[in-house]
């Protein structure tokens, strides 16, 4: 399945993962001007997802620690469409059993390490936003934001309070 997104030429996604069902407050102030919000799972609670879709659309996959009927109407995987670039969104980037470039993907979303990161690999942009509730390795709370404008995808995070 793919979500489309592409209204304006100019887009900022919020980027979150690893809530485990909690939602700093923090967050609503970083996502105040997405366009829309992709969740890269372990969500925790079917709350976190309403609240987020307050702020904007929101796109999520389950996570391992995402369990329970509620949990089952999230994909393991998206595949999200912004303008002329595809995301990839999945939970543990250890599961991907794809070459993203081969089909086209700009970009792969994941969650599941509770680390930030970001890299260039083969041209495919590697996304982690960190948790946002649970962080590791001495690392902040964190999310990201990706600006996208056409093929441009330019990637800051923001460490939560």
């Amino acid at each position: 399945m793919t979500a489309k997104y592409h209204n304006k030429n100019s887009l900022i996604v919020g980027v979150i993962s690893d809530t485990h069902g909690f939602l700093k407050p923090s967050v609503l102030q970083a996502f105040k001007q997405v366009d829309f919000i992709i969740h890269a799972g372990d969500i925790g609670h079917l709350e976190i997802i309403e609240t987020l879709q307050n702020i904007a659309p929101v796109f999520a996959v389950r996570g391992n620690m995402d369990c329970g009927t509620w949990a089952s109407k999230f994909p393991e995987a998206e595949v999200v469409e912004v303008g002329k670039n595809l995301i990839y969104v999945l939970h543990d980037l250890f599961r991907l059993d794809i070459e993203p470039i081969s089909v086209g993907f700009r970009a792969v979303i994941s969650g599941h390490s509770h680390r930030p990161s970001v890299e260039i690999k083969r041209g495919v942009l590697f996304l982690n936003p960190g948790s946002a509730a649970q962080p590791r390795y001495g690392f902040m709370p964190s999310v990201a934001l990706i600006h996208v404008e056409g093929m441009s995808l330019n990637v800051r995070f923001v460490e939560l309070e």
